[in-house]
């Protein structure tokens, strides 16, 4: 492991790449709708059902390229793999902001996707600077930049929207660039060689880097638990604005309001709050708390008749975010460090799985309930739904995830690898 004044200036480094890369998805959401209006003539529906597609291909690369690119960080090390990322995702974002046809726009995208893939790499990068003392914890800056970047995001997209719609695209390209550019200089690598292992195809692909996860105790639970949760956390990108408009009559700028709170409070809740109940807890009660608050809150935004409620359930169930840092913190354990990159992958393509089909579901079970046809009328049943996924996440893994084994089994750790 580095020195601690390399590991944090790593950590660091690794933090802003991941909010500036956030930044860079987030900054075009305000902008998109106009900006297909006008590359492609088509009609806001018709716009719509474009930037579908774009956000389906976006997650399937991710879906499909995450444990090839965690493998090839096992291989190679981690800094290599997050350079070139970082600069993928600064070109995506140049031929964004010069498409002259949708097509070109899509392109753009599926390299954006495969960029994206490498958050499995930075949370690899996380995890070869961490010790048992400090993993959750620093696990914890993932959410603090996804808040954060997400909450920041928008907000200068809509302001450089202001000034036409391919300038956000040209804003994400910069953002990129300066990223890699001080990585270049600062960035350290992570990942020994003496823990670099052999780059295998058979386990660069989802498949393969799942059914890989099964030489390691336990492993195959997170994931699943992993799967539960993040498919549940699908319905917000999915039915929150659909559901604020319906049922309380918000215009986009209180939709947006909601979910800047919602982004603060995470990215609070994981800066200030995560360390020291982790401190106090350990990882696997502050998991439990994090899931059964996850519950909470989405029983509750089902529950909430009035749009005054949902910033009550914003505040109090907050806690919802302290389920993944841990939850990765106990993955991370109990897999040896030459496989922290596949393990990344793996969960990134877990992730990416959810974003595909997650909206699916939830904006089909809202139409079924809020449909002008409904039997029955309650539009918050999609969150309703989502809480009985978390509610079997929190069972799953009150019942079967058994406490992080900090040490790899013989066969595991013996493995061979090659510099």
């Amino acid at each position: 492991m580095l020195d601690k004044r390399f590991s944090q200036r790593g950590l660091l480094l690794v933090f802003f790449i991941l909010l500036l890369d956030i930044m860079g998805i987030a900054i075009i959401v305000p902008v998109l709708p106009s900006y297909l209006r006008e590359l492609t003539g088509a009609e806001i529906g018709e716009a719509a059902i474009d930037g579908g597609w774009l956000l389906l291909v976006y997650s399937a690369m991710q879906f499909l390229f995450a444990p090839l690119i965690g493998n090839l960080s096992d291989r190679f090390g981690r800094r290599p793999v997050l350079l070139a990322s970082v600069l993928t995702f600064g070109i995506d974002n140049l031929i964004c902001a010069l498409a002259t046809s949708y097509w070109m726009l899509f392109i753009g995208r599926v390299l954006a996707g495969v960029s994206g893939a490498s958050f499995g790499t930075a949370s690899a990068f996380i995890a070869d600077v961490s010790d048992d003392s400090n993993r959750a914890r620093n696990f914890g800056l993932i959410g603090i930049a996804f808040g954060a970047g997400f909450a920041l995001g928008p907000v200068v997209g809509g302001l450089l929207g202001e000034l036409g719609p391919r300038v956000p695209f040209f804003g994400a390209a910069g953002l990129s660039f300066l990223n890699f550019a001080f990585a270049c200089f600062l960035l350290p690598e992570t990942l020994d060689t003496a823990n670099r292992r052999r780059f295998e195809w058979r386990r660069a692909n989802p498949l393969g880097a799942l059914r890989q996860m099964r030489e390691y105790r336990g492993i195959g639970w997170v994931c699943l638990v992993f799967f539960l949760l993040w498919l549940a956390h699908a319905v917000y990108p999915a039915v929150w604005s659909f559901v604020s408009s319906h049922r309380y009559g918000w215009s986009e700028g209180q939709i947006g309001l909601s979910l800047g709170i919602f982004g603060v409070g995470g990215a609070f809740v994981m800066a200030v709050v995560l360390p020291s109940v982790v401190s106090k807890l350990g990882e696997r009660r502050t998991a439990t708390l994090g899931l059964a608050f996850t519950a909470l809150g989405m029983a509750g935004y089902a529950a909430a008749w009035q749009g005054w409620m949902v910033y009550v359930v914003i505040v109090a169930t907050a806690l919802e975010s302290l389920a993944e840092p841990p939850l990765r913190s106990i993955a991370s354990a109990n897999v040896p460090p030459s496989a922290q990159g596949e393990l990344q992958g793996a969960l990134t393509s877990i992730s990416s799985a959810t974003t595909i089909f997650g909206p699916l579901l939830f904006t089909q079970v809202f139409a079924h309930f809020a449909g002008p046809t409904a039997a029955y009328a309650f539009s918050g049943a999609p969150y309703a739904m989502a809480a009985c996924l978390v509610a079997a996440a929190l069972a799953i893994f009150l019942l079967r995830v058994r406490p992080a084994r900090r040490a790899i089994s013989e066969r595991a750790a013996s493995r061979p690898t090659e510099a």
